[in-house]
């Protein structure tokens, strides 16, 4: 393993590789330019190699989450088989990363995606003693359903994946996932040892709002891509199935290859009317979002964690989720929502008239017991961790909260005071240090503003005191001239 030459409170410089980065939008990508944003917050230094989105290519600097960073944008091409995602071609690859490598002389090297950059990357890393750290974000569901072959192959394309997926991250020094439950699948379906499960983590200031959760009218929020495996079809025919007298409106958020389907299948069900295809939002109407919800979403097969589902917890909201991969981790069922049986549309419906008949009461406590779970999952632990592994910190924890042991106890045990209280403190509390930072950045603002001020005027002052002394000096001298004379 490579051996760090700094040492904590310095800062480190990080290549991090990732397949897919905004303006791609998804979980990996969201993920990546989040943790590099708050890298690069906390003093780091902060490389990215990912395709380029255009024809342009090359090196540039680009804001992401708020901060510039320095990213080398690769010569990509379009997938014929997906809306969105790029294609590096590896051939031509290495050398490319070998000069960025030598350049930068990053001390650690994360991957997001084993698929093409990790690969390269984990031998050139390796050439050099790089420390190698792999972040898994792709299940072979994410990709067979794009590559339109007989559904009899996929048992066996699925085993190839995960051959082909330990093959290469078994390279690295350190592999993590966002969950144990992701951990565990690796660890069996791809033969990898010692998988650390390291929550995304989400900043929840952004998301604390004091709006109550209500059912009047009802209102379902899905945020993410409109692809296949997010069997957002369900989420459709499992509304189309609630009472009539149910006043229902649904939200859904992003893009994909299934949007025109799902826009059909809507108005097949005659409910149309009541669906807003949103589109892609932007940050600033992410929170927005979650918070006119009644409750969010996520109908998914695939998901290794879930972002979106976190956010929705941050915002307050109880989710309805598929009792599908990771989505139990964060979906405690009852505590902060339900779980249906995967692709069981009547389980769905019943889960979402639970929550569109619910009381107030039973409202406030669902939402209270999203916003005690996501406490857990702060981003600044998920930055500390991944910050030790850079360095080779062999004391430093290595997983983040949602893995203790208190984290996965029903939270019906705690007394509805106590929930209530936590809940009430921690909404206060995000708020307050939400307008905090806002107003901190005001100040800041003032600060450089006034800054700038002062050494403009310092420069004009010195300029005119040099300019006073040098003519006063020039008429000392004709004195002293004179008097020799």
């Amino acid at each position: 393993m490579a051996q760090s030459t700094r040492h904590p409170g310095h800062p480190l410089r990080v290549l991090i590789a990732s397949d897919t980065f905004p303006p791609d939008i998804n979980g990996a990508a969201r993920f990546t330019e989040r943790l590099a944003g708050g890298l690069v917050r906390n003093g780091n230094d902060v490389h990215v190699i990912a395709p380029a989105y255009s024809k342009k290519w090359g090196t540039f600097t680009e804001v992401h989450d708020g901060v510039p960073m320095t990213v080398h944008r690769l010569r990509s091409h379009k997938l014929i088989v997906h809306k969105t995602l790029r294609f590096v071609w590896p051939h031509t690859l290495k050398k490319k990363v070998d000069l960025i490598l030598d350049g930068f002389e990053p001390d650690a090297v994360h991957s997001q995606s084993h698929i093409v950059l990790g690969r390269i990357l984990a031998k050139s890393s390796k050439e050099r003693g790089i420390r190698l750290i792999a972040t898994n974000h792709l299940m072979p569901e994410n990709i067979l359903r794009y590559l339109h072959l007989p559904e009899f192959l996929d048992r066996r394309i699925k085993a190839v994946m995960w051959k082909d997926t330990g093959a290469v991250l078994s390279k690295f020094d350190h592999v993590t996932t966002p969950t144990r439950r992701a951990a565990e699948l690796l660890e069996n379906a791809a033969g990898i040892d010692n998988v650390l499960s390291i929550s995304c983590g989400i900043d929840a200031t952004k998301f604390a709002n004091n709006t109550k959760t209500t059912n009047k009218p009802f209102r379902v929020l899905f945020l993410g891509r409109l692809d296949w495996e997010k069997h957002v079809h369900n989420l459709l025919r499992a509304m189309a199935k609630l009472p009539k007298e149910i006043d229902f409106q649904i939200e859904i958020a992003g893009d994909g290859s299934q949007r025109k389907y799902l826009e059909d299948l809507a108005s097949e069900l005659k409910i149309r009317d009541r669906v807003k295809f949103l589109g892609h939002i932007s940050e600033e109407e992410l929170p927005l979002a979650y918070e006119r919800a009644t409750v969010f979403a996520m109908p998914s097969i695939a998901e290794l964690q879930s972002i979106a589902t976190m956010e929705a917890m941050a915002s307050g909201r109880p989710v309805i989720a598929a009792n599908a991969m990771a989505l139990p981790h964060l979906v405690h069922s009852g505590d902060n929502g339900y779980l249906f049986e995967a692709d069981d549309v009547d389980d769905f419906a019943a889960c979402l008239l639970k929550v569109a008949t619910a009381d107030q009461k039973e409202l406030d406590r669902l939402s209270e017991n999203s916003i005690h779970l996501i406490q857990s999952h702060d981003i600044k632990r998920t930055l500390a961790i991944f910050e030790g592994l850079y360095r080779g910190d062999q004391d430093a924890r290595q997983q983040s909260d949602d893995n203790l042991e208190a984290y996965s106890k029903p939270i019906g045990k705690l007394s509805a005071a106590v929930r209530k209280a936590e809940a009430r403190m921690r909404k206060q509390a995000l708020l307050a240090l939400g307008k905090i930072t806002d107003l901190g950045d005001e100040i800041k603002d003032g600060f450089d503003e006034l800054r700038a001020d002062v050494v403009k005027q310092a420069k004009k002052v010195d300029k005119q005191v040099r300019k006073g002394v040098k003519k006063t000096v020039g008429k000392a001298k004709d004195v002293i001239k004179r008097l020799d004379e």
